[in-house]
């Protein structure tokens, strides 16, 4: 399944149909009079969230969406049909920009959820409207209000309890895999992840989704690697869990760059609650986990847990600690589908879609 975060697209509204010009001619009645009744109404753009959607990749191929006119009015005093509105479905966690991309229209968090962006016109009013007292055959009417039309971004932030973060090659590929439903792809080597993941962890009878997003490096913030653009899809998480690989050059090096990126994102990343996990120690002997780990406390981690995705070692106690950020009732539904096992991927190489 391809992943696409972002796209733009351009919408119409439907204009309102026009008001009829009629005149009745009915036996019997001597003078007959106006009878044209008035336009329908011009079908909404409406934008409707729906689960089971994690990606906004149908609007690569479908980028333009235009709501049917109302009916013309019609002789008898018949009001034209309104036409009906237009639903666009998109993924919870959708937000909808402004096409200069500096207004958030609407925010698509929960499940359900309805905007209307753009009204349909309202339909003319009839010949038959017009009748007064003085203007016994008026032959004056509407045509109808125009269409509405306008172009904007769809944004895809997804919804995750906890967010992973961390250089490349940290684990956390393997550590969703291990935790998770995800089947994330696994190598030895960097940015094998090119497009978040989601997976369910299903841990002492309560269920969360944690997102798996590529690694960050330093300059991650100025486009360094695949850059930032994705760390908007932990900005709504309760924990981001930070994975810091044993085995690297530096452990209180990787810890600081990342912080640092996250910091520089300006997106108040930097003051949610942080779960530093030191990966891999099944590579290495007790002595240098426990050195590892009181350098990574004294550089500012509040506790730092030792695991292996691997093994599984350290794992269970991490995830107790992920649940202590959950609220007391956590819903049972993923709010997004997770990606096919064997779904193929694809990301775009900059955040800003007009560079």
């Amino acid at each position: 399944m391809h992943f696409l975060d972002q796209a733009k697209i351009h919408v119409k509204s439907g204009a309102g149909g026009p008001g009829a010009v009629s005149f009745r001619r009915e036996k019997y009645i001597e003078f007959g009079g106006p009878d044209g009744g008035n336009g329908g109404k011009g079908g909404d753009v409406v934008f409707l969230a729906v689960p089971g959607l994690n990606t906004l990749i149908d609007f690569r191929y479908t980028q333009h969406f235009k709501a049917k006119r109302g009916g013309h009015g019609m002789g008898r005093d018949r009001t034209g049909k309104g036409a009906e509105d237009l639903v666009i479905e998109v993924p919870v966690g959708t937000q909808i920009l402004s096409e200069d991309r500096e207004e958030v229209l609407a925010d698509m968090t929960e499940q359900g959820q309805r905007f209307v962006l753009l009204e349909g016109g309202m339909g003319g009013r009839g010949n038959a409207s017009y009748k007064t007292s003085t203007n016994r055959a008026p032959r004056q009417h509407q045509p109808g209000e125009p269409a509405q039309e306008m172009s904007v971004w769809l944004r895809l932030k997804l919804l995750a309890d906890a967010g992973l973060v961390g250089l490349p090659n940290a684990g956390k590929s393997t550590f969703i895999n291990a935790v998770s439903n995800a089947r994330a792809k696994v190598g030895a080597y960097a940015f094998t992840t090119l497009v978040p993941k989601l997976g369910v962890v299903t841990h002492k009878g309560r269920e969360f989704v944690i997102a798996d997003i590529p690694g960050l490096i330093e300059g991650a913030a100025e486009g360094a690697g695949i850059g930032d653009r994705f760390l908007g899809h932990i900005e709504r998480c309760r924990v981001l869990i930070h994975l810091i690989d044993i085995s690297g050059a530096d452990p209180v090096e990787a810890m600081r760059i990342v912080e640092g990126e996250l910091e520089a994102y300006e997106a108040a990343l930097e003051h949610k609650p942080r779960l530093v996990a030191l990966n891999k120690v099944d590579l290495a002997d007790a002595e240098l986990v426990e050195g590892f780990a009181a350098e990574l406390k004294e550089a500012g981690a509040d506790q730092v847990f030792p695991i292996s995705g691997a093994t599984g070692a350290g794992i269970e106690e991490l995830l107790d600690a992920v649940i202590g950020y959950l609220p007391t009732q956590t819903s049972t539904e993923s709010p997004g589908r997770v990606p096919d096992e064997d779904g193929e991927e694809e990301a775009d190489q900059s955040w800003d879609p007009l560079a």
